[in-house]
């Protein structure tokens, strides 16, 4: 966790999801699943086993600053699968 309190929260080991319909943004090669809550979004590593999930509030912390912080180590686990349909595709240096 990051943050007091706590701002984002990051659980790595988490069990992979399955295909879903949930929107779906890659960042730095790494494929994201997306939850937007009210409160809080989720992002999820999708097509690596085990995931990452990320749970943060994208009002504090600004969602493509997480991502293309975390994309490096979370493309440390090999991808077995990718998003068929990406919703948006975002490479930072």
């Amino acid at each position: 966790m990051w943050g007091d309190p706590a701002q984002l929260v990051l659980r790595c080991g988490v069990t992979a999801p399955p295909p879903s319909t949930d929107p779906c943004v890659s960042v730095n090669g790494v494929d994201w699943l997306a939850k937007e809550g009210e409160d809080a979004w989720t992002l999820t590593t999708y097509g690596r086993a085990p995931a990452t999930e990320l749970v943060f509030d994208p009002n504090v912390i600004p969602s493509s600053t997480v991502l293309a912080t975390l994309s490096s180590a979370a493309s440390k686990i090999p991808a077995e699968r990718t998003c068929t349909t990406v919703s948006k595709t975002v490479d930072v240096p």
